[in-house]
């Protein structure tokens, strides 16, 4: 299951610790150091989400944005019941926040196609909004097909697919 927030290098975010996506960084479960709520029914949460930074200057009398695009893990928002969970479990939530860094990918890459107008912080929030839909109906739809990691098969297409995406 997974858990987005709109907004291995610990750091703050908003006075939250976070975790930056990083290519060699893979989940253990003492990352997960959330109270797991007492009404879920799910085995885990991964709480993973998107941030961005831009800034604006000019250049003969050319508008320039620079931005940055972050995936982060939050890993007090983040828990599991050691119970329900194993090592299949732990990868299924390792390709949410996965999933969460092609989604910044894909946010940066819009981002460096558009031509922005004097209205930049409206344009570049229409374009995060629209991401963050399109990432939370891609994760959705992961879980829905490998019914939350237990079917297995395609559990594992899933693993090729987005380790594939990774290296693109």
């Amino acid at each position: 299951m997974l858990f987005l927030l709109a907004l291995l290098t610990i750091s703050n975010v908003q006075g939250q610790e976070v975790v930056s996506w990083e290519p060699d960084f893979r989940f253990a479960w003492s990352d997960f150091q959330g109270t797991v709520p007492v009404s879920s029914g799910a085995a885990a949460t991964t709480a993973s989400g998107l941030t961005y930074r831009f800034s604006t200057f000019y250049e003969n009398d050319e508008l320039h944005v620079d931005y940055k695009v972050f995936a982060y893990f939050y890993p007090t928002k983040s828990w599991y019941k050691p119970a329900l969970c194993n090592d299949i479990t732990l990868l299924h939530e390792q390709l949410h926040f996965d999933i969460t860094e092609l989604y910044a990918r894909k946010l940066r890459k819009k981002l460096a196609e558009t031509k922005f107008t004097e209205n930049v912080k409206e344009e570049i929030r229409k374009i995060y909004k629209a991401t963050i839909r399109q990432l939370n109906d891609f994760q959705n739809k992961y879980d829905s097909e490998t019914n939350y990691s237990r079917n297995l098969p395609l559990q594992e297409l899933w693993v090729k697919e987005i380790e594939s995406a990774l290296k693109q």
